[in-house]
């Protein structure tokens, strides 16, 4: 649940959290996010309430956002399109955790997932950009510039919003997870319960104002949610 990796043998079950919907407390069932009409209409899909200060206007469509290494913080930047209906595709990423997946918030419904791109990942990740509103990619390296290129003029012809797990020169807005703290262990026993961490977003245009925001990620009850700015007293896990 908290950075989705392999953590061995003894790992072989996942439990269904209580109730419907995921742990962000909203369901594709539900309906739109609050003010989703609104992003459509600015050309931008919705993010979700705790990252609202972070990106004030949503995902603009035709854009790529850079989310730094791989964490939950990429699929928390995707999970408010899909909740709002719209598919995704997750590329590159072949330990994928479904279930944390869909307790921040995707819909394993309307969710492509394509663990091995090869060495044709431009191209696939180019078809996953017709079909889907917002692609996650995990790129095996740094992208070279020819290909940045193509796939942007992809996104901009699909109206698409691609996050990259990684860097990529030129991306319209980067969000960068720069302070953690977990919650859990106590007089060094127990259980990793939570993760609160400060991210920092920038980039270019709308999104040149730099911004920070102390999120739970994840929260006890497995939610993306806004934490106190206050440090609280909690044990390091190491």
């Amino acid at each position: 649940m908290f950075d989705i990796v392999r953590m061995g043998t003894g790992i072989s079950q996942v439990r269904r959290l209580a109730g419907e919907g995921n742990c962000n407390g909203v369901s594709p069932t539900d309906g739109p996010l609050p003010g989703y009409e609104a992003l459509l209409a600015s050309g931008a899909l919705p993010v979700l309430p705790a990252l609202g200060e972070l990106l004030p206007g949503g995902l603009a469509r035709g854009s790529v956002v850079a989310a730094g290494r791989w964490s939950l913080l990429c699929l928390a930047l995707a999970a408010g399109a899909s909740v709002a209906g719209a598919w995704c595709a997750v590329a590159g990423v072949p330990q994928l955790g479904v279930s944390a997946a869909a307790c921040v918030g995707l819909d394993p419904a309307r969710m492509l997932l394509v663990a091995d791109p090869g060495t044709a990942w431009p191209q696939v990740v180019a078809s996953l950009l017709d079909g889907c509103e917002l692609v996650l990619l995990r790129p095996p390296g740094h992208a070279p510039a020819q290909v940045r290129r193509r796939l942007e003029a992809v996104l901009r012809r699909c109206g698409g919003v691609l996050v990259v797990a990684g860097d990529w020169d030129g991306a319209q807005a980067r969000l960068l997870v720069t302070r953690q703290e977990w919650a859990g262990i106590e007089a060094g026993h127990g259980r990793l319960r939570a993760r609160r961490v400060l991210v920092a977003a920038d980039g270019r245009g709308a999104a040149a104002r730099p911004r920070t925001q102390w999120l739970w990620l994840p929260a006890p009850d497995g939610s993306v949610g806004l934490a106190d700015q206050v440090l609280s007293e909690m044990q390091d896990a190491g």
